[in-house]
């Protein structure tokens, strides 16, 4: 008997260089244990034995028969006009009657080989019918030799697995290099502690993995999953658990404000009073600072829920008890507007060292690639020197050159547009590590956080601060209503009339480079779907036409940085009044008195982003409108999403449904860093029960065990985890 291959042995020893070589390139298996773990998608079931006298129409059966009798026909068709094409009719009984099997050109040379008269076989496919008569077309078949009962028995009663598959291997190619492997399944280590997995009835690893690649009835798979679901949900929460463990064993300095310092002068200026929410977030972020490890935490906020007021609080805290912060911005337009934004509410506080600055003032420096060499190096020493207690910037903030006095917080700005690298280089320039708090207004479901962000602790803001107004939503079907949209290009005029402005926003540019783009689509391409609507088209046919008279501009992520500043800056003040934007809009800009928008093309965009769009209007006292533009059809899925969106402001609900719409890799940022998602068997969304427990049996086996030195294979089954790409894919929690 061959000796059983390990886990880890590489697949190309096992199953040839050539089918390994496809595995590693593009399924990234490169081991007998990667291989076990690439489970089936669905199964088809073969059918039940079935007599042939009794077939039914339209249905995948499985039949045992005897072949009487085999005939090659020749025929002249299109394809092969000089009568060369070949149909093979084979006629099969059991005995109960009669049924023909067909097989057409190259596929007639194996079974005219093998189907003799008096063979028998066991036959599977669709029964259909031609000239009247009974028949299965380019069926599969089994030949049966020896011992024909068992083979009868595990062959059509098996569920057939059908596996994730690419071009370059088939499905059940995949599954015959699984039938080489599975004896390797006995080997599998278990991770799950023994009493955690028989106090909640789990079958062992090795018996899921057998299930799962070759189930005999549905409860076999049934059983499996159960299984395999709880080993990611345990394994991935075990290594959250530990980076929370070892994260509080860092030493940090503890920030506590002055009671007469800084934020308190900022508090007293304050022309309104902090919602309940904002008050109970804040706490809990001031009990972080004042701790003598690192915070990590996650606030999550609706956009308008006035995050950036309370990250700017936790800023103060921090200069007020000596130390400097840093919050990181993903673009230099955001990066702009925080500095704009919290300058101005912190008004002669900004002022440090400055004539007229308030006494406890600091210094409130920007920091971004396309500062001039003299501002740069100003702000750099600001730093550097600790004049400076705030500093707002991009990712030029990370750069080597960048010093702080005594970096004591990161604040770091909308999380999904950071990587790794950039968040730990931050950390890194702490003399001891500093607190961290991650913000985004992307609204993230439970289950999602105690995965994707399981090792920091979360706050959410779900208040809108008084004065915020309520954000009318519709969907305008161009389509099948054009007067629909004619109207929507009247409600715009109406606003403006009003004294208020509106958003346009289009799914692309259309600069040459995207017309360029664009013209390399085949025509059917272009009938079937054209391009997105571009900014600077719809900015010249509104200003020709429905939106004529009205001051138009745009906006969008490719004009030189000074540009895109002087057309916000040019909106904000009210001396536009259409802004045709792209999604660059899409966070942080504030403008009051913008009323309505209108998203073009709105089926190209996500309902999160759809969602974080709505959020620039209704900001000030009048209600906001937001108009969805789509020329989707009415039953289609699309319009189904956009509807859900019209259909509430409630963020989390939305967050719901684009994740049940998105695939499980997406969620866990795992497109991000490139890597196939860890999460095979388990649904984020659906499984929050399972996530939700093994967080809880996770925290309480690492808090008794932080190296699991008692528990070897669930160290193990960390390893295969944790490789590098997982490891930063962690990293970026």
């Amino acid at each position: 008997m061959d000796p059983v291959p390990a886990l880890d042995e590489p697949l190309k020893k096992v199953l040839g260089p050539a089918t390994a070589k496809v595995m590693a390139e593009h399924l990234g298996l490169h081991t007998v244990g990667d291989l076990l773990h690439h489970y089936p998608r669905r199964y088809e079931e073969r059918g039940q034995l079935t007599h042939l006298a009794d077939l039914p129409m339209d249905e995948h059966v499985t039949v045992v028969a005897q072949v009487a009798d085999a005939r090659l026909h020749t025929f002249a068709s299109s394809r092969a006009p000089r009568g060369k094409g070949q149909r093979l009719e084979v006629t099969i009984t059991d005995g109960s009657g009669r049924l023909q099997l067909v097989f057409f050109g190259a596929g007639v040379h194996k079974p005219h080989k093998e189907l003799l008269p008096g063979t028998r076989a066991m036959f599977a496919g669709k029964v259909s019918v031609f000239n009247r008569r009974l028949q299965l077309a380019h069926p599969a078949y089994e030949l049966l030799r020896g011992d024909a009962e068992e083979t009868v028995e595990t062959w059509a009663g098996a569920l057939i697995p059908i596996y994730p598959a690419t071009a370059k291997l088939e499905s059940w190619k995949i599954g015959k290099a699984l039938q080489t492997v599975l004896p390797s399944a006995q080997e599998a280590a278990d991770p799950l502690p023994g009493p955690l997995r028989e106090g909640r009835g789990l079958v062992t690893l090795p018996e899921a993995l057998l299930k799962i690649h070759r189930p005999h009835t549905k409860a076999d798979i049934e059983e499996a999953r159960a299984r395999l679901k709880w080993d990611e949900a345990f394994v991935l929460q075990v290594a959250l658990a530990r980076r929370r463990h070892a994260d509080a064993q860092l030493p940090a300095v503890p920030r506590r404000p002055r009671p007469d310092g800084i934020l308190a002068a900022f508090d007293g200026r304050l022309p309104f009073t902090l919602t309940e929410g904002q008050r109970k977030v804040s706490e809990e972020i001031f009990a972080d600072l004042a701790t003598d490890h690192p915070m990590h935490r996650l606030l999550q906020g609706e956009v308008g829920s006035g995050k950036t007021l309370v990250a700017l609080r936790a800023m103060l805290a921090v200069v007020d008890a000596g130390g400097q912060a840093a919050m990181l911005a993903p673009t230099e337009v955001l990066a702009q507007q925080h500095h704009r934004s919290i300058t101005e509410m912190m008004g002669d506080l900004a002022q440090g060292g400055m004539l007229g600055g308030a006494d406890d003032a600091t210094k409130v420096v920007l920091l971004t690639g396309s500062m001039g060499a003299a501002a740069r190096r100003q702000a750099l020493l600001d730093l550097a020197t600790g004049e400076a207690g705030i500093v707002i910037g991009t990712h030029a903030l990370i750069e080597d050159k960048v010093q702080f006095h005594d970096l004591g917080l990161v604040v770091v700005d909308e999380q999904h547009r950071f990587g790794v690298e950039q968040r730990d280089a931050l950390r890194g320039k702490g003399k001891q590590p500093p607190h961290l708090l991650v913000m985004t207004a992307t609204p993230i479901p439970r289950t999602v956080a105690m995965t994707v962000f399981g090792d920091l602790e979360t706050s959410v803001l779900d208040q809108l601060p008084a004065g915020r107004s309520p954000i009318a939503s519709h969907v305008v079907p161009a389509a099948d209503k054009p007067h629909f949209l004619a109207r929507a290009w009247e409600r715009v005029r109406e606003e403006v009339e009003k004294g208020h402005q509106a958003y346009v926003v289009c799914p692309r540019i259309g600069d040459e480079e995207d017309g360029a783009k664009a013209k390399k689509k085949s025509p059917e391409d272009e009938a079937e779907k054209r391009p997105p609507l571009a900014v600077l088209d719809t900015a010249e046919q509104l200003t020709r036409g429905p939106l004529a008279g009205l001051r138009v501009d745009v906006l969008h992520g490719r004009m030189p940085p000074d540009d895109k500043d002087a057309v916000m800056r040019r909106f904000a003040a009210g001396e536009v009044d259409v802004l045709v934007a792209t999604t660059v809009i899409e966070v942080g800009v504030n403008v009051p008195n913008a009323t309505a928008m209108v998203i073009m093309d709105a089926d190209r965009f996500g309902v999160s982003q759809l969602h974080q769009l709505r959020g620039r209007v209704g900001r000030g006292s009048a209600p906001g409108l937001c108009l969805l533009v789509t020329e989707m059809p009415e039953a289609g899925p699309a319009r189904q999403r956009l509807n859900a969106v019209a259909s509430t402001l409630d963020g989390f609900e939305l967050s719901r449904i684009d994740l049940e719409q998105r695939r499980e890799g997406d969620v866990l940022g795992q497109a991000q860093s490139g890597t196939r998602s860890s999460l095979r068997m388990l649904a984020v969304i659906d499984d929050e029960e399972v996530i939700a427990e093994a967080r809880e049996e996770a925290a309480r086996i690492v808090a008794a065990d932080p190296d699991l030195e008692r528990l070897p294979a669930l160290r193990t089954a960390l390893d295969a985890l944790l490789d590098e790409e997982r490891e930063q894919y962690l990293e970026k929690g």
